[in-house]
């Protein structure tokens, strides 16, 4: 049974839903997504783990708020859900910005977590290169609105193989999430801009860590993930052979597995 919650963050709600019971498990969707985008993956793992599920500020059922967006802050408000819920301790797993989130998480409050997953994520800082595109992004939707922006990016983020056989993604993925508020997607390149080289987490860590990669990503390109995957003192290592950087939606039922193993094992470890 599904439960739906708020916790009010300078004066503004933050929206998360818990599904299931057993180990908790927060699932920390990335950019211009939210909570939903783990549908395949809440329905699948419910019967076995306590799935908290939020929506970041300035996204989804989470207005925007004033505050001062960084990877930290965000860290701060999962922080804030799991002690509303008096949860002392969770696996996390984030997509892409939410692997930034969960690797700030794991930096502040390493006592809270009893693993991570970084799902088509890095915890190297972003290269110049990556700064300079953000920042044309930005302009973008400054210029001409979040939609537009979208409309261009989304297509970009699934594998030519998947494009192909499931081109219903890219406009499933268009019809829910392009009515973001455009200051929402500046606010998050900003954050994600400044964010800071985290490599040491992976290496001081010391609970179970899992790598989930697309082959074909073009986001975060899957050897820059493969370079770090030794760092941890106990690594998951999965690829997804046929995926971009959507695996939860372009191979849904190996990604499942991939993610319910490493939870099933980090119990344990």
């Amino acid at each position: 049974m599904a439960t739906e919650n708020n916790i009010l963050l300078n004066d503004k709600p933050v929206f998360y839903r818990i599904e299931g019971q057993g180990q908790p498990v927060v699932l920390v969707h990335g950019f211009a997504e939210d909570g939903t985008v783990w549908e395949h993956q809440v329905e699948y793992l419910k019967n076995k783990f306590q799935l908290i599920i939020p929506d970041l500020p300035g996204s989804g059922r989470s207005p925007l708020n004033d505050a001062d967006w960084s990877m930290e802050y965000f860290a701060d408000c999962i922080c804030y859900i799991l002690d509303q819920e008096n949860i002392k301790t969770a696996s996390m797993i984030g997509h892409s910005m939410g692997g930034y989130i969960t690797l700030a998480f794991a930096e502040k409050y390493p006592d809270r977590l009893q693993s991570f997953g970084l799902f088509h994520s890095t915890a190297y800082a972003d290269s110049e290169e990556k700064k300079t595109a953000r920042r044309r992004g930005i302009e973008f939707i400054q210029q001409y609105g979040a939609t537009k922006f979208l409309e261009q990016s989304y297509p970009n983020l699934f594998s030519d193989l998947s494009k192909k056989q499931q081109p219903e993604l890219v406009h499933k993925l268009l019809a829910r999430y392009t009515n973001f508020v455009g200051l929402s997607l500046v606010n998050y390149y900003q954050a994600m801009i400044v964010r800071p080289d985290r490599t040491h987490v992976l290496k001081n860590f010391s609970r179970p860590v899992l790598f989930i990669m697309g082959k074909l990503d073009n986001t975060i390109p899957y050897e820059q993930i493969l370079q770090q995957c030794y760092m941890p003192g106990l690594s998951y290592i999965h690829t997804l052979e046929q995926s971009g950087h959507m695996g939860m939606w372009e191979e849904p039922e190996l990604s499942n597995v991939f993610v319910e193993e490493f939870l099933m094992h980090g119990q344990f470890v």
